[in-house]
């Protein structure tokens, strides 16, 4: 898909597309929360999706812990997690279970890895500090940037060429800079967690879905989905980005991706 010049209002997003959606995958952070917390608007917004038949699953660069009380009280099928490192789904019985797509030897050899180029960021970059959910990952590491720390764009930048240094893919999202190894991001994240839920190719089928994020570690999905939306905010990350969203809200976060839902709602 093209980049857009320019991200498009939802009222340019055609009836007919919205009414042919099978679901929507969406980032977490600053797109479903408001200061760390998912308000009403868009649980209600999350539930209204599910009730109508679509399928809503979350994508996020936070760990998988932190992720689980969002996947057991969400109305959603799955989270994936840590770019696509591992996912919860839910089970036949309501609960929920922990899943990857790496086996568990690969899993332990990449995690010593990454703990290594950690700490070379924390000896290189002063002020960097690891991100406060880090114990609850798994399958890769986060620097804060902007949720309890500030590192200015200089420092970003030196992060995350630090991490590709050390090998490790590495992108920027809302509040953490993300380093993993891997040839999992949140798109190929996505398309694992398609074929174990539904048994389908969601690369073939990507008409029929819509993704929703704020930020430039959403660009993996804005680059490949047509039906893909920006919350207001995303406004911040603009000027960084080589993919643009083709849509953008008029309301920032949550509002935002309710404003989202009652575009696809209202089209069916």
């Amino acid at each position: 898909m093209d980049t857009p010049a320019l991200m498009l209002p939802l009222l340019a997003w055609a009836v007919h597309d919205r009414a042919n959606l099978a679901g929507v995958f969406t980032d977490i952070d600053d797109t479903l929360t408001d200061h760390g917390a998912i308000g009403p608007a868009a649980t209600r917004a999350i539930a209204d999706l599910a009730a109508a038949g679509l399928h809503v699953v979350p994508v996020t660069g936070r760990p998988i812990g932190w992720s689980e009380p969002f996947a057991r009280d969400l109305v959603v099928e799955a989270i994936v997690a840590e770019n696509g490192g591992a996912a919860w789904v839910r089970t036949a019985a309501g609960g929920i279970e922990k899943v990857y797509p790496d086996d568990a030897p690969t899993r332990r050899d990449r995690y010593a890895r990454l703990q290594a180029a950690a700490q070379r960021v924390l000896r290189e970059v002063p002020g960097a500090t690891l991100a406060r959910d880090s114990t609850g990952r798994e399958t890769d590491i986060a620097i804060d940037h902007s949720e309890f720390a500030h590192l200015p764009q200089q420092a970003i930048d030196t992060v995350v060429a630090v991490l590709r240094d050390e090998g490790l893919h590495a992108t920027v999202s809302s509040i953490h800079i993300n380093g993993w190894l891997g040839a999992h991001d949140k798109f190929s994240g996505a398309c694992w967690i398609a074929r174990r839920l539904w048994g389908i190719d969601l690369a073939a089928q990507l008409d029929r879905w819509a993704y929703v994020g704020d930020s430039t570690n959403d660009q993996a999905m804005f680059a490949r989905f047509a039906h893909s939306i920006g919350v207001a905010n995303i406004a911040r990350f603009v000027p960084r980005m080589a993919q643009l969203p083709r849509y953008v809200a008029d309301a920032e976060r949550g509002a935002g991706f309710a404003e989202v839902a009652a575009a696809i709602l209202a089209a069916r």
